[in-house]
């Protein structure tokens, strides 16, 4: 059994003249980022890997989850404005000694992959967290394998 969990970034900030990669979390973002993960980890959510789009923003929110975990946190350009091939090509290269890892992201990628493992319709705001149990030994069988959604997570409701 494999668990899934993914990430949209927490709230960023737009300041004058940055490009959408360089955007920085705002205030707030970096609030809910570390109140999610502190969060997570008081309700014993393992993980074990830590895979981030390198958008400012994502990595930021990751990176604040890693003091939480203290664990491997890399970071992959398919998870940046990704479409759902996208994240599932970052999940088949995951090694099977992975258990739980969690991806960090955007909308409307990250909610639209959410939606094809389930049959909740949800939409991701930012720092939601959906976790999903996937009935696989290896990454390589995501696709095929049954899921189901085990938990759903926003900040405003922690």
């Amino acid at each position: 059994m494999k668990k899934l969990i993914l990430v949209r970034h927490a709230k960023s900030d737009w300041p004058e003249d940055t490009a959408d990669f360089d955007r920085p979390l705002a205030e707030r973002g970096l609030e809910d980022a570390e109140k999610m993960s502190n969060f997570l980890k008081s309700q014993g959510i393992k993980i074990d890997h830590l895979v981030s789009s390198p958008a400012v923003r994502a990595l930021s929110t990751c990176e604040i989850f890693n003091q939480t975990y203290h664990i491997e946190l890399k970071t992959n350009e398919k998870l940046y404005q990704p479409s759902e091939s996208n994240i599932l090509s970052v999940l088949y290269d995951l090694g099977d000694s992975v258990n739980s890892v969690a991806l960090f992201s955007h909308n409307n990628g990250i909610s639209n992959f959410a939606n094809t493992m389930t049959e909740d319709v949800f939409l991701f705001p930012t720092c939601g967290v959906a976790g999903f149990e996937v009935n696989c030994n290896s990454w390589s069988e995501f696709e095929n394998a049954d899921k189901r959604l085990i938990f759903f997570y926003e900040p405003k409701k922690i």
